[in-house]
C-alpha cells in the first residue's frame, strides 16, 4: 500500500471557474480573487481576507505593515524557534529582526513563559505559530502583548479549521497568515491569505501585495472590466503609478483563485474527515509507547487537522532518521518535523545562536516526523501505518 503526504481536491467547480476564467481572458487578480477572499474571511469569521501569492508572503505582508504604525527596518519580531522556515524568512523579508524563544515540547508551540524576557524597546510584534494546526496558547500571548503594546500576527499556515475558546485561528490577533499551499487543508496550488477585522490593515495589505501601489481598494473596477475607475486621476496623478510604501509583487491569480474556491466548496466536509483521521491516528500512536509520542488536543482547543506528528523518545534504541527510512521502504510518505531554525538550519548561522539554546526545539528538530492525515486517505491507511510501526518496534526495541 501506498501512503502519499497530501492531496489536492480538484473539484469540478474548480475546473468550471479555470474553464471561464481562460475563455476570459482574465488571469491576473480579478473578480474570482474578490469571492475567494469574501469566502475566506466568513470561514474564519474576519471583517477582511486579503488573498497573496504564498504563506510566506502573508506573514511577509502582514508584518510590513506596521511601518504604518511607526515600526522601523531592524526592529523586532518575537517568535517560536520550532517551525518551517518560511516563518523566519518572512520576518526578514520585511526587513524586521527574528527574535527566536524556546517551545514547549508537548505542544509544540512557543513557550508563552519565555516572551517576556525576550522583549525590548525595539520589539514591536509577537509572532505565535499554530504548528500542525495546534493552536499556541493565545491569552497568555494577547496578555503580554497588551502589556508592552505589541501586535498579534498568527502564523495559521497549518491551522485551517483550527479554534481556541471558540474563536477560529486567523482571528485571534491582530492579523493571521495562511499558506494555501498544495499540500495543505485549502489550497489554491500556491498562494496564501491573510485574515483581519480591521479595515485599515487589509487596505495597507492590498497596497503591499502590489507593490506598495497606492489602488488598495476591495475590489478594483477596472480589473473586473464593469466601469472605469473613478479614483484614477485623483490629485491630478495616475493612481496606478503613485506607489506609497515598499512593496511586495505578491498577488493571487483568477486560476488559484478559482482552485481556492472548489477548496471551500468542500471547506466541511475536508475537514471532518481529516479530523476522523488524525483521531484515529493519534488513537493509534497513543498505543505505541513508550518510545513513541504525539500531541493531543485539549478540551478549550479544536485542531487544524494538518498532519499527525509523531516524536521520538529521547532513550529509544533507534533514531528519527532509521524509522522514517523504514516507513519511506513501505511506500509511507513522511516529512521531518521542521527544526531549530537559529540553530539547526545552517542558513541562520549568521545569526549568532548555539546549538543548545533552544534544547526543546532541537529535540523536535532531531526526533520529530509528521505524516499526512488527508481526506484522500482511510481506516485501511492508518491500520497499514499502524502496523508498519508496530513491525518497526518489533524490529529495533
Amino acid at each position: 500500500m501506498k501512503y502519499p503526504f497530501g492531496t489536492l481536491t480538484l473539484t469540478d467547480g474548480a475546473k468550471r471557474r479555470i474553464g471561464e476564467a481562460l475563455a476570459s481572458g482574465r488571469l491576473s487578480s480579478g473578480e474570482l480573487v474578490r469571492q475567494f477572499e469574501q469566502r475566506y474571511a466568513a470561514v474564519v469569521g474576519t471583517a477582511e481576507a486579503v488573498a497573496v501569492s504564498s504563506g510566506t508572503d502573508a506573514v511577509a505582508l502582514a508584518l510590513a505593515t506596521l511601518y504604518d504604525f511607526g515600526a522601523h527596518r531592524g526592529d523586532e519580531v518575537i517568535l517560536p524557534a520550532l517551525s518551517f522556515l518560511a516563518t523566519a524568512n518572512a520576518v526578514l523579508m520585511a526587513g524586521l529582526k527574528p527574535v527566536f524563544v524556546d517551545i514547549r515540547r508537548e505542544t509544540l508551540n512557543i513557550d508563552p513563559a519565555r516572551i517576556e524576557p525576550a522583549v525590548t524597546g525595539r520589539t514591536r510584534a509577537i509572532l505565535p505559530v499554530h504548528l500542525m494546526g495546534k493552536p499556541a496558547d493565545m491569552d497568555a500571548i494577547r496578555e503580554v502583548a497588551r502589556g508592552r503594546g505589541l501586535y498579534v500576527i498568527e502564523d495559521a499556515a497549518e491551522a485551517h479549521g483550527a479554534a481556541y475558546k471558540g474563536t477560529s485561528a486567523g482571528a485571534l490577533g491582530d492579523m493571521g497568515a495562511f499558506s494555501l499551499y498544495v499540500a495543505h487543508i485549502i489550497t489554491t496550488i500556491e498562494g496564501g491569505v491573510v485574515t483581519t477585522d480591521s479595515e485599515e490593515f487589509a487596505a495597507i495589505l492590498r497596497s503591499l501585495r502590489a507593490d506598495g501601489r497606492a489602488c488598495n481598494c476591495k475590489q478594483c473596477v477596472a480589473n473586473i472590466g464593469t466601469e472605469a475607475c473613478t479614483k484614477r486621476w485623483e490629485g491630478g496623478t495616475d493612481r496606478r503609478f503613485l506607489f506609497e510604501r515598499v512593496g511586495f509583487s505578491a498577488r493571487m491569480n483568477e486560476l488559484e483563485a478559482a482552485v481556492g474556491l472548489g477548496s471551500l466548496e468542500m471547506y466541511d466536509e475536508i475537514i471532518a474527515r481529516r479530523r476522523e483521521n488524525l483521531t484515529a491516528l493519534i488513537q493509534r500512536v497513543d498505543a505505541m509507547g513508550p518510545y513513541l509520542s504525539t500531541f493531543h488536543e485539549e478540551p478549550h482547543e479544536r485542531f487544524g487537522p494538518h498532519a499527525l506528528p509523531v516524536l521520538v523518545a529521547e532513550p529509544a534504541p533507534f533514531s528519527r532518521d532509521q524509522l522514517v527510512r523504514y516507513l519511506a521502504e513501505h511506500h509511507i510518505d513522511t516529512r521531518s518535523l521542521f527544526q531549530s531554525m537559529p540553530t539547526q538550519c545552517p542558513g541562520y548561522a549568521f545569526l549568532g545562536y548555539r546549538v543548545g539554546d533552544f534544547p526543546e526545539a532541537e529535540y523536535v528538530g532531531r526526533s520529530g516526523f509528521h505524516v499526512g492525515c488527508h481526506q484522500d486517505i482511510g481506516l485501511d491507511h492508518i491500520d497499514y501505518f499502524a502496523e508498519t510501526l508496530r513491525r518497526f518496534l518489533k524490529e529495533h526495541a
